[in-house]
């Protein structure tokens, strides 16, 4: 299930909130500017489909964030436990950093814990099979897959370059609770 806690950004210990409604994390990502949906495909998609069936069966939700948002490419990336590079990819993306264009990231199959600092506090969001999340440009943020990562995301780019981050510097990441799987 989705889930939301949310911290005072110097208070890892003690959340301010947390909830598994899913239009209470709605309304409380869309204050701090975070849009958070669910989608549903056009078809059964089975654990190991390939990503151009994937992308198939969300093609209309995906044209859809393309004419509002503008985004240029879009891909399919996919993780499991097995995966020889899982320390090094998760690694990557635990440190705060920013992109110059939005984060979107499609859950099409397991979780992963999109960590947000923005207002003041730290919004943790664990994103389950079915959820949209979109980080906006210039949002300080960090991800977790955890150490037995398994998801698989479609991701949508204005840059056709794809992922690039802005390291904050900041050791924040490094205070607030980890997925642990």
């Amino acid at each position: 299930m989705s889930q939301l806690t949310i911290y005072a950004e110097n208070d890892a210990a003690t959340p301010l909130m947390s909830t598994g409604d899913f239009e209470k994390i709605t309304t409380e990502l869309g204050e701090a500017g975070i849009r958070i949906e669910r989608w549903k495909a056009d078809r059964e998609l089975a654990d190991d489909a390939d990503s151009e069936t994937i992308i198939a069966a969300y093609q209309a939700e995906i044209d859809r964030l393309v004419a509002e948002g503008g985004y240029q490419t879009w891909d399919v990336v996919s993780m499991n436990p097995g995966h020889p590079e899982k320390d090094a990819f998760r690694r990557k993306f635990l440190d705060e950093h920013t992109h110059s264009e939005d984060e979107v990231r499609f859950f099409v199959r397991g979780h992963g814990l999109f960590v947000i600092h923005a207002n003041d506090k730290v919004y943790s969001m664990l994103c389950e099979k079915d959820d949209l999340i979109s980080v906006p440009a210039d949002t300080k943020h960090w991800f977790d897959m955890g150490p037995n990562p398994v998801f698989t995301a479609i991701r949508l780019f204005n840059n056709p370059e794809g992922w690039v981050a802005n390291f904050t510097g900041d050791a924040i990441a490094e205070e607030f609770p980890l997925l642990d799987n």
